[in-house]
């Protein structure tokens, strides 16, 4: 059995950390014995210089990082005696959404995206842990956008993303034309927005990626 400081130090090392979780007594949507549910994403600064060190960056093959996940996060698992889930490779697709917002750590935002305590609209889960013991989970924090002007809100040039949710086709034809040049290069304005998101080091070049891959 392992502590979450224990496994949190182990994390490190591969540039993840807790992002929150939940105790999962008799949860017919986990696997069956789970006592604890643990969300994994990445720990910045240096996740994404990590990542680029790795085979599965290296290699040429595609969705590196998904496969880095799976390699990570199973060895963990293994090494727990746990089982590893993932918010990628179904269907039947976890209800990862729905997970975050039971750890008291992450909550819907104005915009409808999850805002998490550190990692504001830049919030990523790589995988979980599905545990057969209970382990401490820190305690449920206030949520970030209630004492905020919600820049989030009106952050987004095209008016896709909104308090009416999200005009998907929308976006894509803004980042289509000349006018979509610094969301695709810099990442979502409507994330950078987000004051918590401000004070989260992820670079700009992880988010350049992740919109090439929404936008392919």
């Amino acid at each position: 059995m392992i502590d979450s400081t224990d496994l949190a130090a182990r994390l490190a090392a591969e540039r993840l950390e807790i992002l929150g979780g939940f105790h999962a007594e008799d949860d017919p949507n986990l696997p069956n014995g789970t006592q604890t549910l643990l969300l994994l994403g990445p720990a910045e600064p240096g996740f994404w210089a990590h990542l680029d060190a790795t085979p599965e960056w290296q290699d040429g093959r595609p969705d590196p990082i998904d496969r880095w996940s799976r390699r990570v996060i199973g060895r963990f698992a293994c090494d727990l005696g746990a089982k590893a889930l993932f918010p990628f490779g179904g269907p039947p697709y976890h209800p990862f959404y729905q997970w975050a917002l039971r750890t008291g750590r992450a909550w819907a935002s104005p915009v409808h995206l999850l805002v998490h305590v550190s990692q504001g609209l830049f919030f990523s889960a790589r995988g979980a842990l599905a545990l057969k013991h209970r382990v401490d989970l820190p305690a449920p924090v206030p949520r970030p956008c209630d004492g905020c002007n919600q820049p989030c809100v009106t952050a987004c040039p095209a008016g896709a993303l909104t308090l009416a949710g999200y005009d998907v086709p929308r976006c894509h034809s803004h980042l289509d034309g000349g006018a979509g040049g610094d969301c695709l290069t810099g990442g979502c304005l409507v994330r950078r927005a987000c004051p918590v998101s401000q004070l989260y080091a992820r670079l700009p070049e992880q988010s350049a990626y992740h919109m090439g891959q929404f936008h392919k």
